[in-house]
């Protein structure tokens, strides 16, 4: 727990985010960035080639990032000052500054309490959701041994690592049971470099994304054989996105802030949706450059400070737990509270947020003054009005006309915040279950608003495809598989042979899709035409972005034909169900097993 602030002189710079030079001691040594490079890695899905992988003086990196924000300076987020809670007012159009938003965790003269109820919130849920990956921080000043502290490190780097590259587009729920599996199966990074890569794939299956998978057990080898690293994983996010494949920005940060106590930020997509909130930013999160920049230059000032909000009692250093906990915390209060649909109502730092204040008073018309046209934030879209059509009405809209209202002369009372239960002012009378109803009404009209934040971009439409996927049998009870490209959808996993529909109008019925796979089976076996034994059914399987299809045939060959035309990248198998194949693929199998 985080005491009192102290109010010792800084040794940090935080406008610069610069740390002090290393003391000389093991931690330090540890904690000190290895070169000044500012390249990155990606997180994208895109796998490094055999030769970047051998030599990371050879792999091609992205230029370094720039720290200014498409021409808006994010220095709004440093040497904050004094800044007025006030919020601005939706019904004047949200006019306000870009200054308006500097975050009151730091600007306000409330700013320590507002970080302190975060961090105390976040000490006082973090074991209600058990993730074995969180473990408590290693305090290098505690551990007097230098090789078993490093031992330790290497240790915990590695599993938030993990955690972290499985928690990319799966749910918590899922990863957990993974996670385990992989941990007894690979305790250490060395156990993982030296696995089978079938291993690696088969213990990946059903997580998605299986290049992910590849990623890690190739860095893993890496970051092994790797002279300087030597299974240690770097302390420093630069050197982390530059040296590791697969490690983008927000991998860094995890790794630098949970692990080494470093003061980096991490923002996931949850802390893009709370800090966007809490900023006060209505903007694409997803594709703006410039509003995503910003908010990840006001996570780099807030962990900054956050570093130094240290107790007396504390001594100086580098690094500590609160980096780690301030940026898992802002992930869990996106991941429990502040989600899509937010409870506002159970958020413990509502008193800095800047959508919640507006939605809190907008009604009263206690919003900042409407700035100058040369003054106007650049960042926020134009807020969107509410419609008739609209599913979820807020305080903002016209409430219907009352058909029981007989003064024709009063048109329909209009629904405000005003009506409900926090407002100024004597309370009307009312009995107990009118009030608690009023109380609702309000919470659910400040959740309303803040739903709006971040805005709410229209979804590309997802892509439909059709196959038929072949499964040939050899009298020996054997399967023909073919392996995946090893860059791209479900990259390096094996499948049965399968063809893609040219046009689902054209091989709309079944005998129209027997005849392109018989085709396509005599083309793959050089001429060879085994025994088709009919069309088994369809298995849908949907992607992120690809709703597939598969119309699953099964195929019988002699032994003519049991090598005719394989090829590099396939192969007989008389354990279909060992092998590693995607989730998909394995419905198809079940198909196959059930005809049998």
């Amino acid at each position: 727990m985080v005491g009192k602030r102290s109010t010792r002189p800084s040794s940090r710079n935080v406008s610069s985010g610069q740390p002090r030079k290393p003391n000389g001691s093991f931690s330090a040594r540890l904690s000190a960035p290895r070169h000044s490079d500012d390249s990155f890695g990606s997180d994208n899905d895109n796998q490094p080639s055999d030769n970047e992988l051998r030599s990371a003086k050879r792999r091609k990196v992205s230029k370094p990032r720039s720290n200014r924000v498409n021409g808006t300076g994010i220095s709004i987020f440093q040497n904050c000052g004094t800044v007025s809670p006030e919020p601005c007012c939706p019904s004047s159009g949200r006019q306000h500054s870009l200054s308006y938003h500097k975050p009151l965790f730091l600007c306000d003269s409330r700013g320590f309490e507002h970080r302190q109820a975060l961090l105390s919130w976040f000490d006082s849920v973090s074991m209600t959701r058990a993730m074995p990956w969180r473990k408590p921080w290693i305090n290098p000043s505690t551990e007097p041994d230098a090789s078993q502290l490093r031992k330790l490190l290497e240790r915990r780097a590695y599993e938030v690592w993990i955690s972290e590259i499985m928690l990319q587009q799966t749910r918590v729920v899922v990863v957990i049971d993974y996670w385990n599996r992989w941990m007894d199966k690979w305790p250490t990074i060395q156990d993982l470099a030296a696995a089978d890569p079938e291993d690696v794939l088969a213990a990946w299956r059903g997580l998605g994304y299986y290049s992910r998978a590849t990623r890690i057990h190739e860095a893993s080898k890496l970051v092994v054989g790797d002279p300087a690293m030597q299974g240690l994983l770097p302390s420093a996010t630069n050197d982390l996105e530059a040296k590791v494949p697969g490690v983008g920005r927000y991998t860094a940060g995890a790794i630098s802030a949970i692990v080494f106590g470093r003061a980096a930020p991490m923002v996931d997509g949850n802390v893009l949706r709370v800090l966007s909130r809490q900023l006060g930013i209505y903007g694409n999160i997803k594709t703006d450059k410039k509003v995503i920049d910003a908010i990840w230059a006001a996570a780099d000032a807030l962990v900054q400070t956050v570093a130094l909000d240290r107790p007396d009692d504390e001594d100086e250093s580098e690094v500590s737990d609160r980096p780690g906990r301030w940026g898992q915390a802002l992930m869990e209060l996106g991941s429990t509270v502040c989600t899509p649909k937010p409870n506002c109502s159970q958020c413990p730092v509502t008193a800095s947020c800047r959508v919640y204040s507006e939605a809190k008073n907008t009604e009263q018309n206690r919003g900042t003054d409407i700035c100058d046209i040369e003054d106007l934030c650049t960042l926020c879209e134009p807020l969107e009005e509410e419609t008739d059509n609209s599913p979820e009405p807020t305080a903002l809209q016209e409430s219907k006309p009352n058909p029981k209202t007989t003064d024709k002369n009063k048109g329909p009372k209009q629904m405000t915040l005003a009506a409900f239960s926090f407002t100024g002012g004597k309370p009307a009378k009312q009995n107990d279950s009118k009030k608690e109803d009023s109380g609702k009404n309000g919470a659910e009209a400040i959740s309303n608003y803040a739903r709006k934040f971040p805005l709410k971009t229209a979804k590309k439409p997802v892509r439909e495809e059709e196959t038929v996927v072949c499964a040939i049998r050899r009298p020996d009870g054997s399967y023909l598989l073919h392996r995946r490209p090893d860059k791209g959808l479900l990259a390096g996993l094996w499948e049965f042979p399968s063809k893609t529909l040219p046009s689902k109008d054209d091989y709309a019925t079944t005998k129209q899709r027997t005849a392109l796979a018989k085709a396509h089976m005599k083309t793959l076996l050089g001429g060879v035409s085994p025994k088709h034994m009919g069309e088994l059914g369809s298995v849908p399987w949907l992607f992120s972005h690809l709703k597939l299809t598969m119309h699953v045939h099964l195929f019988r060959v002699g032994e003519n034909g049991a090598e005719c035309g394989i090829g590099d990248r396939a192969r007989w198998s008389d354990d279909v169900e060992g092998e590693s194949m995607g989730t998909g693929m394995r419905k198809c199998w079940a198909l196959v097993k059930d005809a049998e």
